[in-house]
């Protein structure tokens, strides 16, 4: 066959340099069916790609090869060699062919690519001379001589070694056809441009020679070759490895990327799946990530490891298979590990290990677990590295990184780049491990000071919800409550203190004492408030001279916060509100109409000096109140104003059950994570029966005390309730003589056959009684003590018109429960 040079050309039209017939090129799938044919093959055995495409190629054979040879070079993945074939004109043709076996992202899997050169199979004195002026640019590297055609005609030892093909191998053939990567069309594209701007040309290639066993990079130098005419006569190249600053590079971009990926989130079991997630694919093909069952507990993990076998929970794999089938151990699960396997040995030791397919300690492992060993087995695990997790001096769990898909096995400086990573991440892991403690630790506090039940009353019919922040650190300090008072009224509270964290919640906790403690000496709302508000700036006073606290402490901060005080009368359907810098409630009537109630807001609590304001409403029976604290409104996509219209047409909704409008009310207004604390108090309002209630004005003579007793034991007949008549009838003896005697008219009985039978006498004195004991010869000073003794609870609270002294007996049958369990989320 004549030779061809493409050096023939007029120097500056190599628009069309790439012959495609000066190479026979063909493509076979798994079963020698032919599937590409191009005109180079044609040239070479007379055949056209219409001929030949979806025959076998076997038909091609001049000489019979033997079964047993052709599937042991199918197990190769690249062959080279001269095979005897049959022309279309029966002349056999003795053709000098390489064949790559492709990788399946190569293409098919066990597609074959055949490529035999039709010229330059014979060197020329001219390629001497040629590679005389490649050598003044190159030397001690890998080095090419080319055509212009991109043809091979000349290679040095270290290319030939790389390659595992002598110079006779390749003459003649392009870069993508003597070695099968795509790194070798970009080699040509370089190639191309140098030919088209004169310019010498550089790049980086990465790719795996055959003879190496492992991706290198080499830094490539094109330039062309010209004669003492100046005329342009081929292409030298040469290539210098670079691949240890390239393996350098891409552990600096993997710890880089780690420092990025590894600790988004202050959650163990994310942190852990982010390590596997960064490893897959470019540093290994599994990866798994195990914590000790320690981990589990609220308590620090015990130092050093145990002996024998060591139980692990595995949190986190990652796989460059879809499903990752090489696990044995799913998520959650926890495993036990045998005694001198290679994990248990690197949380003894607190070193990473690097184990091959064949070492004792695997094969011995894998002896003995036949999940593991049909792994190993059936995916080609073949190097694997066990890096224990340390951080702060303690051991979380080991991550373990195994090969089989990448053909370089784990070397010592992947060990050094796996342990950086397991550094990095088991930092992260204690971070959020730490930070869950002290959460747990404070969810657990707050809800300690919240109410886990709510007392009977039958007053309102209420449901709650609270759900702490999810993107904050620490929780906050919302609350609220319902306090059931005298007189079968109920007091509403909803607060919330600044701040989040440990010290917040402590101070919702000292708030919401003080305010069940003014709610017992039943103090009108806006007077609650007031002492509230002194009680907060006190402890702002106390926090301002406290010392500054320690390195890493939490900051306390400035003491502030808001409230909302509501107390409903069943009887009159009268509610009094005071707000102390507080959302106002929204109120939905029966007719479900919804609005915000237009209520004077006073100054948050804590600024002192400043006064509160109550308003009294009447309330329909059956009406809602929504109370609420302003973490239920914030969110980035939205205003205030457009929360509350939300809001407001949520619950105008109203379904039959308060619980599930509180359901509702989360869903609509509340993002996935919220960033602030919620508190949320539904109550609809009942009203107590009008003959459930008796009232009697009583004349200002001790002889009225007579007639007092006789009208009550008259209506608890009328109720039912004569089994109360002796306690009620002292009672009232009692309480309407004090009135009588020591304060001023007018004096009122009142009768409430609530859960519980309550006795009121009120007069228009301000001034309180108190129990005292009486000495033995003492006339009087016996009747509070007796009233104390012989009710469930005796109180007095003062009114606009003076004072009321109550007492409480309870029912043998009470019609409600003691408590009603808070239903919360």
């Amino acid at each position: 066959m004549a030779r061809r040079r493409a050096g023939d050309r007029v120097p500056g039209s190599f628009e069309n340099v790439l012959d495609e017939a000066l190479s026979a090129q063909v493509t076979l799938d798994e079963h020698g069916i032919v599937t590409a044919w191009n005109a180079g093959a044609e040239k070479l055995l007379g055949y056209s790609p219409t001929q030949m495409v979806g025959r076998p190629a076997a038909g091609l054979l001049a000489e019979e090869i033997d079964e047993e040879e052709l599937r042991s070079l199918a197990q190769l993945p690249r062959w080279n060699g001269r095979i005897a074939l049959r022309h279309r004109d029966c002349r056999c043709l003795e053709v000098k062919v390489l064949a790559h076996k492709r990788a399946p992202d190569g293409g098919r899997p066990g597609e074959w690519f055949l490529v035999s050169a039709l010229t330059g199979l014979r060197p020329e004195p001219e390629d001497d001379a040629l590679a005389s002026l490649h050598h003044e640019h190159a030397s001690g590297c890998h080095m090419g001589l080319y055509d212009t055609g991109l043809r091979l005609l000349r290679a040095n030892d270290v290319w030939q070694r790389a390659l595992v093909l002598t110079e006779d191998d390749i003459r003649g053939l392009r870069p993508s056809e003597y070695l099968d990567d795509p790194e070798m069309a970009r080699m040509e594209r370089l190639m191309l441009r140098a030919l088209e701007t004169g310019e010498s040309q550089t790049m980086e290639v990465y790719a795996r020679a055959p003879g190496e066993g492992r991706e290198h990079a080499w830094s490539v130098f094109a330039t062309l070759l010209k004669d003492e005419d100046g005329r342009v006569r081929g292409l030298g190249m040469a290539g210098h490895d670079i691949t240890d600053q390239y393996w350098a590079r891409k552990r600096l971009a993997l710890l880089a990327e780690a420092s990025t990926r590894i600790g988004s989130t202050l959650d163990v079991t994310r942190t852990a799946q982010e390590l596997a997630d960064l490893a897959i694919p470019a540093f290994a093909d599994f990866v798994s990530v195990d914590l000790l069952l320690s981990l589990d507990d609220a308590q620090e993990p015990s130092q050093g490891t145990p002996r024998g076998p060591v139980s692990l929970r595995r949190v986190a794999h990652r796989s460059v298979n879809p499903g990752t089938p090489e696990a044995v151990v799913a998520p959650g699960e926890v495993d036990s590990y045998p005694e001198g396997c290679p994990p248990v040995e690197s949380l003894r030791s607190g070193r990473a290990l690097l184990y091959h397919a064949n070492d004792p300690a695997i094969t011995e492992w894998t002896a003995h677990d036949r999940s593991r060993a049909a792994a190993v087995r059936d995916f080609g695990m073949h190097s694997a590295m066990t890096v224990p997790l340390t951080a702060r001096g303690t051991t979380l769990g080991v991550v373990v990184f195994v090969r089989h898909r990448h053909p370089e096995v784990f070397r010592e400086d992947d060990l050094v780049l796996a342990e950086e990573l397991a550094s990095r991440a088991a930092v992260c892991i204690d971070n959020a491990r730490r930070y869950t403690r002290e959460r747990a630790t404070a969810v657990t506090l707050q809800r300690s000071l919240l109410p886990q039940a709510l007392p009977a009353q039958a007053a309102v019919e209420v449901a709650s919800r609270y759900l702490p922040a999810g993107a904050r650190p620490g929780v906050g300090g919302d609350w609220f409550d319902v306090i059931p008072l005298s007189g079968a009224r109920v007091a509403l509270v909803v607060g919330d203190v600044v701040g989040h964290g440990i010290h917040a919640s402590a101070t919702m906790g000292r708030l919401r004492t003080a305010v069940l403690t003014l709610a017992d000496i039943d103090l009108p709302p806006d007077e609650l408030l007031t002492h509230l508000d002194d009680l907060v700036a006190r402890l702002s006073a106390q926090q301002d001279d406290a010392p500054p606290p320690g390195p890493g402490a939490e900051s306390t901060g400035d003491v502030g916060a808001t409230c909302l005080y509501a107390v409903y009368d069943p009887v009159s359907r009268h509610c009094t509100i005071a707000l102390a810098g507080h959302p106002p409630p929204a109120l939905v009537t029966p007719d479900g109409t919804v609005k915000l109630l237009d209520l004077p807001v006073g100054p948050p609590l804590g600024l002192g000096g400043l006064p509160f304001e109550a308003t009294d409403i009447e309330l329909p029976e059956g009406s809602l109140l929504a109370l609420y604290t302003d973490g239920l409104l914030e969110s980035r996509e939205r205003d205030i104003d457009a929360g509350l219209s939300l809001l407001c047409e949520t619950l105008a909704q109203t379904p039959a059950r308060l619980d599930d409008l509180c359901d509702a009310v989360l869903t609509a207004l509340l993002p996935a994570r919220p960033s602030d604390d919620i508190a949320l108090l539904l109550a609809r309002t009942k009203v107590l029966d009008t003959d459930r209630v008796a009232t009697w004005e009583i004349p200002a003579d001790p002889a009225a005390v007579a007639q007092a007793r006789k009208d009550a034991s008259a209506q608890l007949s009328a109720w039912g309730l004569e089994d109360a008549d002796f306690v009620t009838e002292l009672v009232i003896s009692e309480l309407v003589t004090n009135a009588i005697r020591y304060a001023e008219p007018p004096v009122q009985l009142r009768l409430i056959h609530d859960r519980n039978l309550i006795c009121e006498v009120s007069d228009a004195s301000g001034t309180a009684p108190h129990m005292r004991r009486a000495h033995i010869y003492d006339e009087g000073g016996r009747g509070l003590l007796l009233v104390a003794q012989l009710t469930a609870a005796w109180g007095t609270r003062q009114t606009t018109e003076g004072k009321t002294i109550w007492a409480e007996q309870t029912l043998p049958a009470s019609p409600l429960a003691d408590f009603t369990v808070l239903d919360s989320e």
